[in-house]
């Protein structure tokens, strides 16, 4: 089965997203040749409580398919929420890969990322890796890719940062670089015609002396297509980490439901 593309269009994703790097992704509609093809979400509420109450999101995704099947993938995630001027979330990450386009056995996946979860007091952290992409299965029905790299991450935590949710007491702003071991699995496989499911499980290790305390994140993803254009999509990930710079949970999860534009 071709590899298909997805931008959730959700409320909870962004802020465990921001905590682990996302390296692979679904495109979609593989079998129709387009040089560029993009796909953007948006939303933006607001609502009068004793306050303004402001919500906005977006997804975005831009692939730009080059000669011998390989291609650049920008993606972004924003989400920012506010009670008047009181920031009650802010978070995301823009991220460029560039690598094959699911069409050998094996071959190089570069990336770099930038994200920040004020929330969590993370004022930024950028990324730059590679990784070896392995494909073990690739049908009509379903795929399996592999993946081992490293990446090197360097981090700026803050706990005075105004959408900080956790105890500020005793705190102190932390810089945090660090190289990391990253593994990968991707597997896919069509319930239906029109309904497919993809999950995604990463596992990364610090490489230093806190190397037995890896970053764990799970991601899956059931959707349901109307249309070459329309699509809806039911997620569930989870995260944990044990090995943060600043007091907050070790544990999150996020469930979600979206929609999909394709062009």
């Amino acid at each position: 089965m071709k590899t298909f593309l997805v931008i959730l269009f959700i409320n909870t994703f962004l802020a465990l997203n921001s905590q682990v790097l996302n390296i692979d992704r679904e495109i979609g509609n593989d079998t129709t040749f387009k040089r560029i093809r993009a796909s953007f979400n948006f939303n933006f509420a607001n609502d009068k409580q004793k306050r303004n109450l402001l919500d906005f999101t977006n997804s975005s995704e831009l692939d730009l398919f080059l000669k011998n099947n390989y291609l650049f993938i920008f993606l972004s995630k924003t989400e920012l929420s506010l009670n008047g001027i009181q920031v009650l979330e802010n978070n995301g990450f823009f991220q460029l890969r560039y690598r094959d386009n699911d069409s050998r056995k094996a071959a190089a996946d570069v990336f770099t990322q930038y994200q920040w979860n004020g929330i969590q007091g993370m004022e930024h952290r950028a990324i730059f890796g590679s990784n070896l992409r392995l494909r073990w299965l690739e049908k009509k029905q379903s795929d399996l890719y592999t993946s081992i790299g490293v990446f090197y991450e360097y981090e700026k935590w803050n706990p005075f940062l105004g959408a900080y949710a956790f105890e500020k007491d005793s705190l102190n702003i932390i810089y945090r670089n660090l190289v990391r071991l990253n593994t990968s699995a991707k597997f896919a496989f069509k319930i239906s015609k029109n309904i497919d499911f993809a999950g995604t499980t990463y596992v990364q290790f610090p490489l230093n002396t806190y190397f037995t305390s890896p970053r764990c994140f799970f991601d899956s993803n059931l959707f349901f297509t109307v249309n070459k254009y329309l699509g809806f999509v039911i997620h569930y990930d989870f995260n944990f980490d044990t090995y943060r710079p600043l007091p907050i949970d070790n544990y999150y999860y996020s469930f979600s439901t979206g929609v999909n534009l394709k062009f």
